[in-house]
């Protein structure tokens, strides 16, 4: 697939959505947090085969920054502090257009896990 190339990309810092903009007139906003879970990275996907890590935790994560990796891609550098994925124009299309099937399976595998999108809590433990 060769996606188009978005005519503007701008981060709602208080939706934490990352707006993409083509020239044909389609505009897509991502949440931060299914950008963050699936991050082309190899800490996200693994190495290959069925080495994907599950992220949890990650309901309220945002963008610190947004760089330009050529004309190819953009690398995302998200708070809690992963920026180790680069987000080819074609990803983030893709992301885009299903980002409800990637939504509902990402719920889907945190039901199985047991594990959920809220961020662990601080426990202080009473002296």
């Amino acid at each position: 697939m060769n996606a188009p190339k978005p005519t503007r990309v701008h981060y709602h810092k208080s939706t934490r959505e990352l707006e993409l903009a083509y020239a044909s007139g389609e505009s897509y906003r991502l949440p931060v947090e299914l950008l963050r879970v699936y991050s082309p990275s190899a800490e996200v996907r693994g190495h290959g085969g069925d080495t994907a890590v599950l992220q949890v935790g990650k309901k309220d994560v945002g963008l610190q920054n947004i760089t330009p990796a050529g004309n190819y891609a953009l690398k995302l550098h998200f708070d809690d502090g992963h920026d180790s994925g680069l987000f080819s124009w074609n990803y983030l299309y893709d992301l885009a257009q299903h980002q409800a099937a990637y939504w509902e399976n990402y719920l889907q595998r945190l039901d199985e896990a047991g594990a959920s999108r809220e961020p662990a809590s601080i426990q202080f433990k009473q002296l």
